[in-house]
């Protein structure tokens, strides 16, 4: 493999990442209850801090490691201190559960705190992972090493629809569905976000995550109104209000359009801040350097098209030259009207 190939490579693990992070963390309490109810009736959530990352050198490889999600808590009735490990992994590696090891170890040896480990397997391929390391002799047991794990693709998201849990919604886009299923998940992801009624800004970042691992075609996206308005006429207007999907346009015929009226800034104030919480998932904190010449987009089909470059550039210069292009033009439209 070609060295550019290998560092495109790594940049999309690590952009895979860094959306599981920030989506997790946002929503870490609703992320135990959802795959893990016994860990989560057991956690004191009023006493939970998000660690700094950590950054391990494997010996042999020369390769830095960073630690994910570290997550500081402590048990109903007791007073110690334990860390939840979240490791997302985005791709097939054999030596996985090796590596969950090496992690517990270290931070074990910096923390000296019970830690819980827990894996979330996000790639394609339906496979069950190991989730135990053991070493032993013909007379002797010396170890055996488990995690806890979430493998995306073996979870039938029909099974998660009802549930009144972001993380579930935002998940769907990753669990196990047919081609022929893909407009009827947008439908249930889009049906939950109207039960769940999260503020602005964590809407965008289900939308977000959803929309960069299901964007649909343009014909997927004239089915999925069609079936839309076979939904009962408030909940199809709420949905359309509370989506910042930038595939949707904000032009819907027939009786959506009358809903739609007068709504179209507060679609586009939507969309940017889709824009400003999918660059700082993909990007960091180097993406606020953009935020103001985001605000300067005012054209809703600009808007829409920087949605669809965030989710494919590999690079932050790459949204940077887009809207760079795209301002000057819009100003001197709006001069010469």
């Amino acid at each position: 493999m070609a060295t550019e190939d290998i560092l495109s490579d790594r940049q999309n693990r690590m952009d895979h990442d860094r959306l599981f992070k920030e989506l997790i963390s946002t929503f870490f309490e609703e992320f135990m209850a959802l795959f893990f109810p016994d860990a989560y009736e057991a956690i004191d959530f009023e006493h939970t801090s998000f660690l700094s990352e950590e950054l391990f050198t494997d010996i042999l490889k020369g390769e830095k490691r960073r630690v994910d999600l570290l997550v500081e808590t402590r048990l109903k009735g007791e007073e110690s201190l334990i860390i939840i490990h979240v490791e997302p992994q985005s791709y097939e590696q054999t030596t996985f559960h090796d590596r969950m090891f090496i992690y517990f170890s270290r931070l074990y040896e910096k923390y000296r705190r019970r830690i819980l480990p827990i894996a979330v397997f996000s790639y394609d391929k339906v496979k069950e992972e190991p989730d135990t390391l053991h070493i032993s002799f013909p007379f002797f047991d010396v170890m055996t090493f488990r995690f806890l794990k979430v493998e995306l693709k073996r979870k039938n998201w029909r099974d998660y629809i009802q549930q009144d849990n972001p993380i579930a919604a935002a998940l769907l886009s990753k669990m196990g569905y047919t081609p022929e299923e893909r407009v009827e998940v947008k439908k249930e992801f889009l049906r939950m976000l109207v039960r769940l009624e999260q503020d602005p800004a964590r809407m965008a970042l289900l939308t977000g995550f959803f929309e960069t691992y299901l964007p649909l075609s343009e014909e997927e996206e004239q089915h999925l109104r069609m079936e839309l308005q076979k939904l009962d006429p408030d909940e199809e207007g709420r949905i359309m209000e509370l989506t910042t999907s930038w595939h949707e346009k904000g032009r819907q015929e027939g009786r959506l359009e009358g809903r739609l009226e007068g709504r179209q800034e507060g679609r586009q104030e939507g969309k940017r801040e889709a824009v400003h919480v999918l660059l700082q998932a993909k990007f960091g904190d180097a993406a606020k350097a953009l935020h103001e010449d985001i605000q300067k987009l005012t054209k809703e089909e600009h808007i829409d098209e920087l949605l669809l470059k965030v989710t494919g550039a590999p690079s932050l210069q790459e949204v940077k030259d887009f809207i760079q292009e795209k301002v000057p033009k819009q100003i001197e439209k709006k001069r010469l009207q």
